[in-house]
This record gives C-alpha cells, structure tokens and sequence, in this order.
C-alpha cells in the first residue's frame, strides 16, 4: 500500500504526459494533496472546482434512478485532459483523485489503466 505522497508522485512519473495530480474530497471540495500545477494552472482552484462536476453527476444519476458508480470522468480541452477518478477502496468514500494530462503527450487508455493501479494501491 502507498501513502498519498508516494501515489501523487507516481501519477506524476508513470503516467505519460501527466502535468499535474491531486486527492480531493469533494463532500467539502478541499485537496487533501496536490502535486503539480504551477503559476498558471492553480490546482486548488481546479480541485475545488471539480468537486461541482461529481457532484453534479452523481445527482443526475440519483435523479434518473442509475444505481451505477463512476468509474471516472473525462474532460478534454484543446491542450488538456482532465481526468476524475472516485476511490471505491476501504477509506475512499467521498474521495477521488483527478489527474491533468497534457494531450500532446499523453496516452487516455493508459492513463486510465495507471490511475486505476494507483488507486488500487492508494492507502486513505
């Protein structure tokens, strides 16, 4: 099992064109952990404010009787990938990590097969 410290930089280093990660709460949108980012990309603002996309779609789902769970979200930009994945493990309840991705660089169906494993081996 990983610490929080260890699994944000391993999304930073195993994953391919990744710029930026962090573990969010989105019962109270704040980031438990963040690595990444910088002057122009201010990833507690982004964390926060992803907290409304779960949110958001997990009403919707309750409103259309979806007894689903979400794997993950995907947002793509010109440039970026936003990628939202809500912990299932024991402790992740009302967690997920979210992961910026430069598009240029980087590969979805890995990316998503890496944050799966990390998150798997995530210790909350």
């Amino acid at each position: 099992m990983a610490n929080l410290e260890t699994s944000l930089k391993e999304c930073l280093s195993s994953i391919d064109g990744a710029t930026a990660a962090a573990l969010v709460d989105y019962t109270s949108g704040m980031a438990l952990g963040t690595l990444g980012g910088g002057k122009d990309f201010n990833l507690e603002v982004a964390a926060a404010g992803n907290t409304d996309v779960v949110r958001s779609k997990l009403r919707t789902m309750e409103h259309l009787g979806l007894k689903e769970e979400i794997e993950d979200i995907l947002i793509t930009l010109n440039t970026q990938y936003h990628m939202i994945r809500l912990l299932k493990g024991r402790g992740g309840n009302g967690l997920f990590l979210y992961l910026v991705l430069d598009a240029s660089r980087a590969n979805l169906a890995m990316a998503r097969h890496q944050l799966r494993r990390i998150e798997t081996e995530l210790e909350v």
